[in-house]
């Protein structure tokens, strides 16, 4: 009988499920939107039944699809986006929504604990910054602000380990998601009641679930889950990982020697390392699905995500009409954006879900005039979110500037424009290898699954069965010349913007 391993990806937009062969090769694919919720400014949450639901429509769709037998399918592991919030009650049923990493409601709390000495504190502890949607600030806005909820919360958990508890009914937290949660610490790789204390919820402490590894046996199918799965009962599920973990093994990341950039829903930028960086110079480091290894991380909402907001709110005409002629819009944008000079001085800010560089933080056109082109708009969110992508390296080849990268593999919806990924050499100045896969996350959890279930022996030697290079993208030399004076105007325009946002704030 042939083996099968089933990936379930959750991101802040979609479910979706894949299922691969041994060698890495996918079978089928099923992916479904999932709604997202807006009570409120700077709000972004997900109904968590409706959330499990159309993850298990892909998972029965994609075996379906597939024309394999449940029985087949020799595991299960699932990624996820990280920071957000996932709640179950003491009952173990769904508590309030799903916060998704989008949401910056608690941005009030990282302006407190900056100004108080808390972020100074704990990072000695965890080796991060505090970001706005990590659980920790989230259960603090909790606690302040919808009390009724806060009191009823049973378990703490991430998206992926939500949707591993419904397949399994077992609740682990696991490490990759965990570690990078504030509330781990990093040197005992356990919770810390430091910690809890210092953000003012200590009650939290006993909500946490027992904590697991990305290759820990965390359960099997239910009963139940099977019927609305079409899984069979009694399969393997793996502890599963942060999607920005998947995303880097199946990029092939499994050593010190390239960096790995995701252009998704958000801008995610890392390298592995034997050892954290300590020094407040990076935003995040966490524990690594190799677990020998670090996850060294520099990542904010302001990546691909721009691009889709622009075809649904700008040029929702144009999609239309792509559509009707059997075409992307996006393909239609590459066309447009590849006949402008890169010289143009139009800059986007991608910021319209927030920024790593200020919690107040605006999208905006700047350099507009009357001749401006809808051509150049796009080439201009194209370029804005590779510079914000670059702020972001910058920062990790600070870190590591005694051992550059050899190149950056890159992934997420970017890699799949033969002109992104080439603006992305041009303006990181390095080069670029994209991966033979359309869905790393999936693949990513695969190799888990594969290692779970013992079909190799490590993730080092799954990922290099199972992950496949393709093409190298050098930089064009002229092209980088001019994008470093734009870079330049790009980042200045980003310090001088701070005031602004300042009285701006978060209003609507």
């Amino acid at each position: 009988m042939k083996q099968y391993l089933l990936g379930v990806d959750n991101g802040g937009t979609l479910a979706r499920a894949a299922l691969c062969d041994a060698s890495g090769r996918e079978i089928a694919v099923v992916s479904y939107p999932t709604r997202l919720l807006t009570p409120a400014p700077g709000q972004t949450e997900r109904d968590l039944t409706e959330f499990w639901e159309a993850t298990a429509r892909c998972i029965r769709e994609v075996i379906q699809k597939a024309g394999i037998q449940p029985a087949e399918i020799a595991c299960v592991a699932c990624c996820g986006h990280g920071k957000g919030l996932y709640l179950i009650d003491g009952d173990g049923k769904p508590l309030a929504n799903g916060i998704i990493s989008t949401d910056t409601r608690a941005h009030e709390y990282l302006t407190l604990w900056e100004q108080d000495g808390t972020a100074e504190k704990i990072r000695e502890w965890t080796c991060q910054s505090i970001l706005v949607s990590q659980p920790c600030a989230l259960l603090r806005w909790m606690k302040d602000h919808r009390p009724e909820v806060y009191e009823k919360i049973g378990t703490v958990l991430e998206a992926k380990d939500y949707i591993r508890y419904c397949l399994t009914g077992e609740a682990y937290g696991e490490m990759t998601d965990f570690s990078g949660t504030n509330l781990v610490n990093l040197h005992t790789r356990s919770y810390d009641a430091r910690l809890f204390e210092a953000f003012g919820i200590p009650e939290m402490a006993d909500k946490m679930p027992p904590l697991c590894s990305a290759l820990d046996l965390c359960g099997r199918i239910t009963h139940e889950a099977a019927a609305l799965c079409g899984l069979q009962a009694g399969t393997p599920v793996a502890g599963g990982m942060f999607d920005i973990d998947a995303c880097a093994l199946a990029s092939g990341v499994t050593d010190e020697e390239n960096l790995c950039v995701i252009a998704g829903t958000w801008s995610i930028n890392e390298y592995i390392s034997s050892v954290p960086v300590t020094d407040g110079t990076v935003a995040m480091n966490s524990i690594f699905c190799m677990p020998e290894y670090y996850l060294i991380e520099e990542s904010s909402p302001t990546s691909a995500g721009n691009l889709a907001w622009l075809a649904k709110n700008v040029f929702d005409t144009d999609k239309q009409e792509a559509a009707r002629q059997g075409h992307s819009i996006y393909q239609v944008f590459d066309t447009l954006a590849e006949a402008v000079d890169p010289a143009t001085d139009l800059y986007y800010l991608p910021y319209i879900f927030g920024s790593q560089d200020h919690p107040c933080a605006r999208g905006a056109f700047i350099g507009m005039n009357a001749q401006t082109t809808k051509a150049q708009m796009i080439r201009a969110v194209l370029e804005g979110v590779v510079f914000n992508h670059r702020m972001h390296v910058d920062k990790l080849l600070e870190s590591r500037k005694d051992h550059p990268p050899r190149c950056i593999r890159l992934a997420g919806g970017a890699a799949h424009s033969t002109l992104w990924v080439q603006m992305f050499a041009d303006i990181l100045g390095l080069p670029i290898e994209t991966i033979l896969s359309d869905e790393l996350g999936t693949l990513g959890c695969a190799i888990n699954g594969a290692v779970t279930c013992g079909l190799y022996a490590s993730l080092k030697e799954a990922a290099a069965h199972m992950v496949h290079v393709g093409d190298t993208v050098l930089p064009d030399p002229q092209k980088f010349a001019e994008y470093e004076r734009k870079y330049r105007i790009f980042t200045q325009m980003v310090q001088e913007l701070h005031p602004v946002w300042d009285a701006i704030g978060t209003g609507n």
